[in-house]
């Protein structure tokens, strides 16, 4: 099966549009590419970056509401970049302490075109906005109770933080207070568990 095959069957498992696969497997093109230099993740392989980061963070977007969205350690962009790419109505902030990461997300936002992405290089507890954001998300950035600490600042009231996770985080849900709802994800072509956490703000 070829990639743009394997991409648009995995597309079309999480109701997606598949005519959206051809810029999806744009951006892989310049992920792979700079990651020969850069080392941005530690999957090398086309066929696992399919399922491991495309598919992987368009699984959430059933439960992206409107607005801004921040996506904190995106580090490759993951999953900031591709929510951005299939909604385009979404405004998304994607930040990361490394300047080489950073460094590729501009140049993806430049080569994609994408009008709606915001890139910023930093430390989340240093980041200061005008406005909050409605959606926090992060994807392996740290446990429930830091990212939610880290980042509180910059949640608007109503707002609400998206953790992806593998397995189901029991002693980390047992270290959080807020409001929470726990949804498996379906991630096509693979076998392990994911979970995203819902932390209502207060």
């Amino acid at each position: 099966m070829s990639l743009q095959e394997k991409l648009v069957s995995g597309l079309q498992a999480l109701d997606i549009a598949p005519d959206t696969a051809p810029r999806l497997l744009e951006y892989l093109a310049l992920l792979e590419k700079w990651n020969k230099v850069h080392n941005l993740t530690a999957v090398r392989d086309p066929d696992e970056m399919v399922t491991l980061h495309l598919l992987d963070s368009l699984s959430v977007l059933p439960h992206i509401g409107q607005g801004r969205l921040l996506d904190v350690g995106s580090g490759a962009g993951l999953p900031g970049i591709p929510l951005a790419m299939i909604r385009p109505d979404l405004q998304v902030t994607v930040l990361d302490s490394s300047h080489k990461k950073t460094s590729f997300m501009r140049q993806a936002k430049a080569v994609l075109e994408l009008n709606n992405l915001e890139v910023v290089c930093g430390r989340v507890e240093e980041f200061r906005v005008e406005r909050k954001f409605d959606m926090i998300i992060s994807r392996a950035f740290s446990d429930l109770a830091e990212f939610m600490r880290l980042t509180r600042h910059l949640c608007a009231d109503g707002g609400v933080w998206l953790a992806m996770k593998g397995v189901y985080p029991h002693e980390e849900l047992a270290q959080v207070t807020d409001a929470t709802e726990v949804v498996p994800l379906a991630v096509p072509g693979l076998e392990a568990q994911r979970h995203l956490v819902f932390l209502k703000a207060a």
